[in-house]
């Protein structure tokens, strides 16, 4: 670049960063057209004349966040950032305080919440700090759990998320898992659950939890599955679950005895509403992450730095990985 030129860019960005000069300021001063100062600002940042840097923000993780919104057309992404030497559960309490911040700035008055649950969406119900948001009511999308594995029971989350925004709980009072197909449809077309299913109807925001493989230990509910269900999630190579649906590595809902019998919003359900909200953390999950991502069932999704790499790589996508 002619050495005239360079000092040009620096005066008009001088003027305009240093002074806070206007555009059309700036025009007037030296004579030259608005829209070509424009340019000119624009090529300053590109020739390394004006280094823009930004306090407070993690500039790869900020990136990397713009790019898997526009990949999987989501509406907002929040990563935590990786911290080497993290064990996990310093990465899961990051991961709680971030959900629970972007579940606060996502809850506005007169809405319907539908609350799935699960240990990490516990936890980060518990790190919102209370908040009075006009006429929210809250309802479970999901039965409970069995009796001997109630840590993170639906109706306990449904009445904290509610208590801190000062609104309303609806419950459930069945497991989500029935014996039969019979006793779920009992159940379901009863009278006492038309309220439940009048509000599904109506979401405005669902928050969710996403399962990983069956291989992963820690469930708040699989220990209602049958010996014959999880032989046969084995074959149909189910990946993961939300909503206590199971899917396959394409986000095909397998469906069948164990989805009949099954008390929880359907996942094509769950794509209809406004913002439904994923959280979940873990390379394990990486998979079930990208298909419920591709078939579009979360609108949002707060994760972490390593979770969505892993979710890129098994997305053969490259853009972000080093070698």
């Amino acid at each position: 670049m002619q050495e005239e030129k360079k000092k040009l860019l620096a005066k008009i960005a001088y003027l305009y960063y240093v002074e806070e000069k206007t555009q059309n300021e700036i025009s007037k001063e030296l004579n030259i057209y608005r829209t070509t100062i424009s340019r000119m600002l624009k090529l300053a940042q590109t020739e390394g004349i004006v280094k823009i840097q930004i306090e407070g923000i993690n500039s790869e993780i900020f990136s990397l966040e713009q790019y898997v919104k526009r990949k999987y057309q989501l509406k907002q992404l929040e990563l935590v950032p990786m911290e080497q030497g993290d064990t996990n559960e310093e990465k899961d309490r990051r991961l709680s305080q971030a959900a629970g911040y972007f579940i606060k700035r996502n809850i506005e008055a007169n809405t319907i919440i539908g609350v799935s649950w699960g240990a990490t969406l516990g936890n980060a119900i518990s790190c919102i700090e209370n908040r009075r948001v006009e006429n929210t009511t809250v309802v479970p999308i999901v039965g409970g759990p069995s009796h001997i594995n109630s840590q993170f029971h639906v109706n306990t989350l449904v009445y904290e998320l509610a208590r801190k925004f000062n609104g309303k709980s609806v419950f459930v009072n069945a497991t989500v898992v029935q014996e039969t197909k019979k006793l779920k449809n009992g159940i379901f077309e009863s009278k006492y659950f038309e309220e439940l299913k009048a509000y599904w109807q109506h979401l405005d925001t669902a928050i969710v939890g996403i399962g990983g493989p069956l291989s992963l230990k820690k469930s708040q509910w699989r220990d209602l599955l049958t010996e014959e269900d999880i032989e046969e999630l084995k074959l149909r190579e189910a990946i993961g679950d939300c909503c206590c649906r199971f899917f396959d590595r394409d986000g095909k809902i397998l469906t069948g005895s164990l989805y009949e019998r099954t008390i929880g919003l359907d996942l094509t359900e769950l794509a209809k509403v406004p913002n439904a909200i994923g959280i979940a953390r873990g390379k394990a999950k990486a998979r079930a992450i990208l298909a419920m991502l591709k078939r579009g069932y979360i609108h949002s999704l707060v994760t972490d730095q390593e979770t969505i790499l892993e979710v890129l790589r098994f997305d053969k996508d490259t853009a972000f990985l080093s070698d």
